[in-house]
């Protein structure tokens, strides 16, 4: 049987992924081997071991359940609105007016470029280049080209890194497509942020479940929409491709919407091996990733294009995406085309090369959807070259005035506005509920039970009238902690306990000057002077007071404080999300743990507990409270009054902040707030006066 090119170009391609999966390996990459290593000591080795733990766990369980089409389409339908829902675009913003505008028209060598803006929400512009044939011959296919990064900037004018990609777009039109080119939202003519996390430190935008790869996907559910209301178009083939950053977009817009009937992502996805143990992602800014809520591995993305072609292109030496990640990826992906029994409409393009825009990758992607739009099967003998200078490309002359783009961060996902309870019917109803989606939403990461199988260890020694006691147990595998103990050698059983959680500065003035006196450590040091005052005067409270004090630091803390360059404290913080997690959302989960780990001692099994905690520890110990029992009490100190500039939690935003959290603590546990503006507070004051609870229920001081 005489077989057609295109499936020839399917058999060498999948040939190649063969080869690859079960004989191949990648050269050594310097840049790929020094973002492996977070570290090199102890605490580096455990957190490593844990990344790698996690997302071969995640990895394991990606698309393990489907077995057969049927199960296949129902679960279909939940990843695709988990997606959505991940990308912060559920529910799904109202489509408003586009309000498109040409504001210029070029002819060029049998193209017209349209240099056009629209708005994908009211004040979101989108700015772009429209290419069509001078001469067709009713409706024709479209292409959505999405950018990668590769902006253009001349003498501080901005033009967009749709001029850098307009070779894609003029290859199309010259050759019977429509091809709309759009400029991303960081290197857009109106210059936003997708740098959130990866360099400017804003972690709320986990707290609020926010992403620029949603505002990304977004703009292409837009453009689509904007291709359709072309007389041009043929609104039933529509493709979509794009590079690195485009590729990315690419896999967004092809995932969501079914209106795309053939997709060439481009160097835009791989898995989390590669991103998170092989550190692939200190590579890439926010707009690569969605806010991993339901902890998939990125074959789940690229499933739900099947089963519409999909041509997943790549080059053999791209250090950001990886070619043993971009072949897991295939190879998940063709599982269930097979279920479709389409494997045909599932591609694997390898050319040789480092992340860069050849003209091997684009001769492929023209052939793909030559195929499956246009059913052409002939040779690709045009290059696409450049034909315009990037003045000619601008849209804007003077940028709007009322663009939202610049600070879309801020309003893109809505943040939650709670009601202050009429009843405590109606206030036990919402905690309830809220509880569930922190357990849902942000605190998914966390083990139903304890995944490591060391045993707790006790050492105790005495020192002037002391009972000093080191807890080492594991919070869970691959994060050992410690507790230290403080209690009257002459104490009584039950004894009051307090649990003071420590943050680094605190852990460096005060514990770590005490920590020789503790059995387990050096106690071949001898105090520092300063060391002994501490002592002294902890002897002292404890002595006078008859209460036992235990002192604790979470992971990435004290003792098990990891590699504090900068960069890599960075890249730390965003390998927790990529897992569906975050680091305050694992370290409340410690001090959980910490908590469990005193109440299994025989001197504290029937005491009561209060927590002590100071700054970001104060809301660690606040929300571990949530999902505890017998703690008596919460002193807390300088706490952050919201996420926004407090700890980062998964979503949290979505549905509460810190006062809705410590309001639902003093319905637990009396809660006494110290050095904080009272007005920051006013839900939790109102709450307490609406219930009706003692004024020393909650206190909250300046």
């Amino acid at each position: 049987m005489t077989q057609k090119p295109h499936q020839l170009l399917f058999l060498a391609l999948t040939l190649i992924g063969l080869l690859i999966q079960t004989g191949g390996s990648q050269a050594a990459n310097p840049v790929l081997e020094r973002r492996k290593v977070i570290g090199t000591t102890a605490a580096d080795q455990h957190l490593t071991d844990y990344f790698r733990d996690h997302a071969t766990r995640l990895a394991n369980r990606s698309l393990k359940n489907v077995k057969d089409l049927k199960t296949w389409e129902k679960k279909r339908v939940q990843y695709r609105k988990q997606l959505f829902e991940m990308l912060g675009l559920s529910p799904l913003p109202h489509k408003t007016d586009l309000k498109p505008v040409i504001t210029n028209s070029i002819t060029s060598d049998g193209f017209i470029v349209e240099n056009i803006t629209f708005q994908s929400r009211p004040g979101l512009y989108v700015t772009g280049n429209l290419y069509r044939p001078i001469k067709q011959e009713g409706k024709i296919p479209a292409i959505l080209y999405v950018c990668g990064h590769g902006g253009v900037k001349k003498n501080g004018i901005i033009y967009g890194n749709k001029v850098h990609y307009q070779h894609h777009g003029e290859w199309f039109a010259r050759n019977g497509y429509v091809c709309l080119t759009i400029d991303t939202l960081q290197l857009g003519e109106i210059e936003g942020l997708h740098h959130g996390t990866y360099r400017e430190g804003m972690w709320w935008w986990l707290s609020r479940g926010y992403t620029p790869a949603g505002v990304e996907a977004w703009n292409c559910i837009r453009a689509l929409d904007y291709l359709q209301s072309r007389p041009e178009v043929d609104g039933e083939k529509l493709g979509v491709t794009g590079r690195s950053g485009g590729g990315a977009y690419s896999w967004w817009i092809a995932a969501l919407d079914e209106r795309i009937k053939a997709a060439v992502p481009v160097a835009g996805i791989t898995n989390l091996k590669n991103y998170v143990i092989d550190g692939a992602v200190e590579g890439h800014c926010d707009c690569m990733f969605m806010v991993n809520t339901y902890q998939w591995d990125y074959a789940q993305v690229a499933a739900l294009v099947a089963p519409r072609p999909l041509l997943i292109s790549n080059t053999d030496k791209d250090s950001i995406f990886p070619l043993d990640g971009v072949v897991d990826v295939y190879n998940n992906t063709m599982k269930i085309y097979e279920l479709y029994g389409v494997p045909e409409n599932l591609g694997l393009q390898i050319t040789e090369g480092p992340h860069k825009d050849t003209q091997e990758l684009r001769i492929h992607a023209f052939h793909w959807f030559n195929h499956f739009l246009k059913g052409d099967d002939s040779l690709i003998e045009m290059a696409a070259t450049k034909f315009h200078t990037p003045e000619e490309l601008k849209v804007f002359k003077t940028l709007p005035e009322d663009q939202k783009n610049a600070k879309i961060q801020e309003t893109f996902v809505k943040q939650a506005k709670a009601k202050v309870p009429e009843d405590s019917a109606q206030w036990h109803q919402m905690q309830e509920q809220w509880k569930t989606q922190l357990q849902k939403k942000s605190f998914r990461g966390w083990l139903k039970k304890n995944d490591s199988n060391t045993k707790t260890k006790v050492e105790s020694a005495t020192r002037d009238g002391l009972t000093l006691q080191t807890i080492s147990f594991d919070s869970q595998k691959h994060v050992p902690l410690k507790l230290f103990v403080v209690m009257s050698k002459k104490s009584k059983t039950p004894q009051p306990v307090t649990l003071t959680v420590l943050n680094q500065s605190e852990w460096d003035t005060y514990l770590n000057e005490l920590a020789p006196v503790f059995p387990g450590m050096d106690s071949a040091t001898p105090l520092s002077p300063q060391g002994e005052k501490l002592f002294q005067e902890l002897r002292k409270n404890v002595l006078e007071n008859q209460t036992a004090i235990a002192y604790f630091t979470p992971r990435g803390i004290g003792l098990d404080a990891w590699n504090p360059e900068e960069r890599k404290q960075t890249q730390i913080r965003r390998r927790f999300y990529l897992l569906g997690q975050s680091l305050e959302g694992m370290q409340i989960w410690d001090v959980r743990r910490a908590i469990q780990e005193l109440q299994a001692q025989p001197e504290f099994s029937k005491s009561e507990m209060r927590l002590v905690g100071t700054g970001e520890a104060a809301a660690l110990c606040l929300y571990a409270s949530l999902f505890e029992k017998n703690i008596s009490e919460l002193d807390l100190t300088g706490m952050p009054a919201s996420h926004h500039n407090g700890p980062a939690l998964l979503n949290v935003l979505r549905f509460l902040d810190l006062p809705q959290a410590l309001a639902m603590a003093a319905s637990r546990s009396r809660v006494i707030l110290h050095k904080v503006n009272p007005k920051d507070w006013a839900y939790s004051s109102q709450v307490s006066k609406k219930m009706g609870w003692d004024e020393k229920q909650l206190q909250i001081r300046k």
